[in-house]
Order: structure tokens, then sequence, then C-alpha cells
């Protein structure tokens, strides 16, 4: 693998040198005054990346993995019931943890490549008449299938059926890259993670609270130490942690919100939809299907990108990493073999976004699939080019 190429897998993206030198700094003392400096900074931009002016906003050293744990810790006690949906393999991890954790879990199997089920949502929930359930989970982008779902269609369930569930949202491949609305969704809960849209290393598991999902953590029951957000929120009182910060991490998404902001999380968003029309383009090109089923669904984060049949997916990107040193996502769970991933968010470019299109193309055409050599990269650039001006051009 070469460390010079961008990387296409749907997390870690790639991190820009000016976030990857403000990561890198000398030890500090996070007890000092000097801490305060980084840590309100990082906790205010992240705020208005995910679009909340209300509840609070945790940042703790651990993954999106994390993050989930940090959900449902916090506000469930043991026995309680969620209503999840099982429709990608993060969906599915997350719906493995309610039960290591204790909580009963009314699953909705859909077939992958599907989204949210709304429609089955709102039944269940009307069907609860004793308001058993006590969250919802749903995941935003689910990165194995390169499927979105409509977050404000879950919450619109929620209220058409009075019910008074929490909502939980997986965010981690959409939150800073596709937009993303806490309080105009009514969400409770929003995980992400820093190696995605932040475009920094794996470390930071970032989880926004609603005004009621704070107030359901003060009589959830289920263990928690070093997940605390009580913890964590007397410890940033203090201008500190309850335990060893990440400074580095935090630094460098101190930065890294910035970045986002000074673009335009308007013009970020414009930017990943850009980028996943070309490669959705030269997918087409290739006469290739997409794992989602139908344009509502296509990810602007990554593109899962189905082989033909008795083609084994997964050995695209065992030869772009040996031959060509590029990496792409391979097929997970129930689409393993079948989907190859091309990640295109965080720190991407329209040409970087070319060179992932044309390797791909390439190591399709040396295993044989029947390719023509320049198709997707010219669907692309059909996208990507700004075109001349011919008024300007005459007038030079």
């Amino acid at each position: 693998m070469s460390l010079q190429n961008p990387v296409f897998i749907p997390g870690p993206t790639n991190i820009p040198d000016a976030i990857r030198k403000a990561c890198d700094m000398a030890t500090m003392d996070h007890r000092s005054p000097a801490f305060a400096d980084i840590l309100h900074p990082a906790l205010d931009g992240t705020r208005r990346v995910l679009a909340q002016e209300t509840g609070e906003t945790f940042i703790f050293p651990a993954s999106g993995t994390g993050g989930w744990e940090v959900a449902i810790a916090n506000t469930l006690s043991p026995g309680d019931r969620v209503l999840a949906a099982r429709n990608g393999m993060f969906s599915h991890k997350w719906i493995d943890m309610c039960q290591r954790f204790g909580l009963t879990v009314t699953q909705i199997d859909v077939e992958w490549g599907e989204g949210l089920p709304i429609a089955a949502f709102e039944d269940a929930l009307r069907a609860d008449k004793a308001g058993e359930i006590k969250a919802v989970l749903a995941t935003h982008n689910e990165t194995a299938t390169g499927v979105v779902s409509d977050i404000a269609a879950v919450r619109r369930a929620l209220d058409a059926a009075g019910h008074g569930a929490l909502l939980m949202v997986d965010g981690v491949s959409s939150i800073g890259s596709m937009p993303f609305e806490f309080d105009g969704w009514g969400v409770d809960v929003a995980v992400t993670g820093s190696q995605k849209g932040f475009m920094l290393p794996v470390g930071l598991a970032i989880v926004g609270f609603s005004d009621k999902a704070v107030a359901a953590s003060k009589t959830a029951t289920l263990p928690r130490t070093f997940f605390s957000i009580d913890d964590m929120r007397n410890g940033y009182a203090a201008n500190a942690y309850p335990y060893t910060p990440a400074v580095g991490l935090l630094n460098g998404l101190k930065l890294s919100t910035r970045m986002l902001l000074d673009e335009g999380m308007e013009n970020v968003f414009a930017r990943h939809a850009r980028i996943a029309d070309g490669v959705r383009a030269a997918a087409g090109a290739w006469g290739l299907a997409l794992c989602a089923k139908s344009p509502d669904l296509y990810s602007n984060t990554v593109t899962a990108i189905r082989t033909p049949a008795g083609f084994n997916a997964s050995r695209i990107v065992e030869v772009a990493a040996r031959d060509y040193g590029m990496a792409f996502g391979t097929g997970l769970g129930d689409v393993a073999g079948k989907v190859f991933r091309i990640g295109h968010l965080g720190s991407m470019t329209d040409a970087m976004a070319l060179s992932g299109i044309a390797t791909a193309e390439m190591v399709m055409v040396d295993l044989g699939l029947d390719i023509s050599l320049g198709s997707g990269v010219a669907a692309a650039q059909a996208v990507y080019r700004h075109g001349t001006q011919p008024e300007r051009m005459a007038a030079q």
C-alpha cells in the first residue's frame, strides 16, 4: 500500500496536512488553563457542524462504536426495549451491542440496499400502547451498502404515533459530509467519530444529546464509568476531562471544525454531492449497478458497487492494494464478495476522486471484466469539468 496515494475507504479518511500537524503537538498539562483554549473551541465547532443549539455535546476518547455505547449506557436501563432496523453491517453491530447490554430489541429486517422502513417503524410505535419502546435506533448512512436514510421522516413517524421514544442516530459516516440537522430533525442522540467527515485520525467519539436525552440520563441505570456524560460534564465545567484526554486529537478537531465552517457547510455538502455524482456516473459507464436500490437512497460519502454474479468483488480490493497501492472498501456481511466500495468523504476533491476511479477501472480490466478502459473516467470527467467559456476564449 502506498502512503502517497489517497485512500478510498469510507473511513478513516484522508487527513489534510494542516490537521495532521495540529494533532502533532508537544505534551502539555491537560489540567492547565491552556487546555481550555483547545477544549471549548473544539466543542463549539462540533456543535455548529452538528447544527445543534440545544442540549449538550460530549467528546470521548473512543471510536464511533464507543459513541454508540455512550448513547445507550447513559439513557437506558436493563431490560428496556429499543426499536431498530437491520439494513446493513453497522445497524447490525449497534443491535448486537444493545443485546449484549441486556436490552430487548424489536428488530425489523430490511434487505441490504434499502433504507430505514419508516412505515414499519410507525406501525411498531403505534402498536406500542404501553410505551415499552424507549429508543429508536436509526443509522443515517449505512456505510456497508452506500445507503442514506431520511432521519426527518423517522422523527415524523415518532410524532405521528404520538410516541415518546428517544431518537438515536448513527451519523458516523454522514456528519460533516452530508446535511445533518440535530435540532431541525428532532434528534435526541447523534453519534459520530473523528475519522470520517472531520478528517482526523480515529480516536474521538462525538455525541450530541438533546435536553430530553439528558433528562433520560438522570434515571437510566445501565452501568457507565468511562462513558459517563455526568463525569464528562463536570470535567468540562472545570476546563478539563474526568481523565486524561486526547489533547492532540482535540487540537486537530478545533482546526478541522474551523476548516469545515470556513468552507461553509453548504459548500461542503455540495462538494460531496458532486464527487459522489461523478463516482456514480463512472459506475453507470461500467455497466455496474449500485447496492442502493434507488436514487433517493444514494449516499454522498460512499458508493457500494455490485459486480457481476459469480465474480468475487473482493478481488478488486485485493488487486488494487497489491498492484496499484490504493485502498478501496470490501463488501461486508450480507454483501461480502458482492460489492466493492469507493469512499469519497472528508478530505476529497474531484481530481482525487478521478485517481480512484481510474485505478478501480484499471483493476477491473486487469481482472477481465467487460469494461472499456477510460469509460468511467470520461463519465466522471463530464460531471467534474468546469467547461470552457467561449466568450472569454474569443476575447483572448
